[in-house]
């Protein structure tokens, strides 16, 4: 149940980053400023904001541990100067000699850590025509789900594949999330293929809004990623979405949209335990004489 029914703007920034954390950190700085401009009280960026890159040789020379990391000092001062919610999508934190964790944190307009969540679901596929990621190959798994209270309601921290999971989204929505994040980098493949219709599955089956910041077009790394970022309304309407390249998708929020859509159906109430049976022993079958 959001805590009040009051509107606000969220801006939703749509990057494409690349190997220069600086640089990177500048197009934030550009669009954020952008954003608080055009009265934005929460903004969103994209999985891999401060970096994307593949090597892992590269990502461990690039990044820090979270205490005195410098793109997290630079953020978190940015929204206490713009006085704004940030939800950064993700960045990349050492964890260990070997280990970095894909981290999300949402920074509160003092410019306090409010919350930090590490995704979940490791991307580790091969995709049809040879492209293959190994995730978990230098990024640790997180092992919890995180909601926070902003003014306007309690928000759900997801990142990018975890979107393929829907247990983690129907366990948010029933700790309270009204606003669900999904910052992402999804690949042009599976994004034709698969990214508004999940997104918009996410939204209607918690009754929740769905922020999408994406990463989108050719980066430095040499990935290609397929942008279109999205926020979708509790009913699973599309309110706002971009093409591929960097941008600011501005929308006014109405958290009473969130007890509207689950008024009208009210499917988190409705849960019920049940088991699963196994098959059961095929029967005989004998061939007619």
């Amino acid at each position: 149940m959001s805590q009040s029914a009051e509107t606000f703007r969220a801006a939703v920034i749509q990057l494409r980053s690349g190997r220069d954390v600086e640089a990177n950190l500048d197009a934030v700085e550009t669009l954020l400023r952008r954003a608080a401009a055009e009265g934005a009280a929460l903004a969103l960026t994209p999985e891999t904001t401060t970096l994307l890159e593949l090597s892992t040789k590269r990502l461990f020379a690039s990044i820090e541990p979270e205490d005195g990391n410098a793109a997290l000092g630079r953020l978190t001062g940015l929204a206490g100067e713009l006085g704004i919610w940030l939800n950064v999508g993700s960045m990349a934190v050492q964890v260990s000699d070997d280990k970095v964790a894909n981290r999300s944190y949402l920074i509160a307009p003092d410019g306090t850590v409010a919350a930090r969540y590490d995704k979940i679901h490791m991307f580790d596929v091969d995709l049809p025509g040879g492209e293959s990621y190994r995730e978990s190959k230098n990024y640790a798994a997180g092992g919890g789900a995180v909601v926070a209270d902003l003014p306007w309601g309690r928000i759900g921290l997801t990142i990018c594949y975890d979107l393929r999971f829907p247990a983690l989204y129907r366990a948010l929505a029933k700790a309270g999330a009204d606003f669900i994040t999904v910052p992402s980098a999804f690949t042009v493949q599976t994004g034709l293929a698969h990214w508004r219709t999940l997104l918009r599955a996410r939204a209607i089956e918690t009754g929740a809004y769905v922020f999408a910041a994406a990463q989108g077009g050719a980066h430095e790394a040499g990935r290609e990623t397929y942008g279109h970022s999205l926020i979708v309304s509790p009913w699973g309407e599309v309110v706002a979405e971009a093409g591929v390249d960097p941008c600011i998708l501005l929308a006014d929020i109405d958290p009473a949209k969130v007890a509207e859509a689950r008024r009208k159906m009210p499917s988190l109430q409705h849960d019920r335990a049940f088991s699963v049976a196994g098959p059961e022993p095929a029967a005989e079958i004998r061939e007619a004489s």
